[in-house]
């Protein structure tokens, strides 16, 4: 093969992955041009929990029950290839709040309701899962499984980046109170029976084909849990307007309660709670991935800190509520925070 012909890195976060052309041989090649393989980024971090051990595994386990994810093959042990999908992510582009096409908001209706209809004993079957911590305690109790969220971003997220980032976040005014807050609650919760729930539908995951179909791709977030966390983790990625976020949640919750009945049980009730844990969630990710995009400590690239800077500005913002600063940094107060950040001896 001519490396011309290989296309990658392709942007992502937690993998680097290679687009290039199928041989004849290959039994992708019938439906697909171009193959994609994938390899874990060394030394990522990884900021929500996840439940199944291989992503790739997991896509084989859903072929023919979702329509339209990659078809994923295993080329040898534990080395897969998946189908390329050509076309282009909604991600791409200036307007990230711009409204679905009428044709979308259809596939994405038709994605809610095929994911919550998996049977996840069945899942348990075929794909190795990780240890039970990842799990829930008990099918249907929401509650404890917003509790794990709280307890793996207080805990593996806050506490174990805590001695590099203490000071960054004390600046900021992100405190880790703001999450045991969110337990409160918590405990009010309606239950919901559990589903498989992809856990991150923001735009790039989305790809329009070139016949104008919506697929959706990088399932390594998925899980078993309340499946009214794929709407709250869908609103908060997607950045709607609040007229199309109102449409959307009643799409996704006539979709899931003609699927699995009780799925969107009290939705109207309990998704702030959700939405309340996801916006305080990412002012931690964020301000952790900021520092970590802007380079070593001694030699910073300070190009990137306006844009870096913005991105926290504008997840503290939005998570104004739940964390209850005395006020919102402004941007200039944020970039002041990072720059000391930089300049200070490393702990």
């Amino acid at each position: 093969m001519d490396a011309r012909e290989v296309e990658g890195p392709l942007k992502g976060y937690h993998h680097e992955a290679y687009a290039f052309p199928l041989p004849p041989e290959n039994p992708l090649s019938a439906r697909w041009a171009r193959g994609k393989l994938r390899a874990p980024r060394p030394g990522v971090l990884w900021f929500d929990r996840r439940c199944f051990d291989s992503e790739d595994r997991l896509l084989i386990a859903l072929q023919g029950r979702i329509a339209r994810i990659p078809e994923t093959v295993e080329v040898v042990p534990d080395v897969f290839l998946q189908g390329f999908v050509e076309g282009r992510s909604l991600g791409a582009g200036p307007l990230s709040g711009r409204t679905l096409s009428s044709r979308h908001e259809s596939q994405l209706a038709q994605l809610f309701q095929e994911v919550v209809a998996i049977k996840t004993d069945e899942l348990d079957r075929l794909v190795r899962t990780c240890a039970p911590g990842g799990h829930p305690a008990a099918d249907g109790d929401s509650a404890a499984f917003l509790n794990r969220l709280i307890d793996f971003t207080a805990e593996d997220v806050h506490d174990r980046h805590a001695r590099r980032y203490g000071a960054l976040f004390k600046a900021l005014g992100v405190r880790r109170s703001a999450l045991d807050a969110l337990r409160v609650p918590a405990g009010r919760l309606t239950c919901r029976p559990f589903t498989l729930v992809h856990g991150d539908l923001h735009r790039s995951n989305f790809i329009a084909a070139e016949d104008g179909d919506l697929w959706t791709i990088d399932w390594e977030l998925a899980m078993i849990g309340d499946p009214l966390y794929e709407l709250a983790t869908h609103l908060h990625l997607m950045r709607y307007t609040q007229r199309d976020a109102d449409r959307i949640g009643e799409l996704w919750a006539q979709a899931v309660e003609a699927a699995r009945p009780g799925a969107a049980r009290a939705w109207r009730q309990d998704l702030p709670h959700l939405l309340a844990y996801k916006r305080t969630q990412s002012v931690f990710t964020d301000v952790i991935r900021a520092a970590e995009a802007l380079g070593p400590r001694d030699g910073p690239n300070w190009r990137l800190l306006p844009r870096a800077a913005w991105r926290v500005r504008r997840a503290l913002a939005a998570a104004a509520g739940p964390l209850k600063p005395e006020s919102v940094p402004t941007l200039a107060q944020v970039v002041s925070a990072y720059t000391n950040w930089l300049r200070a001896p490393a702990p």
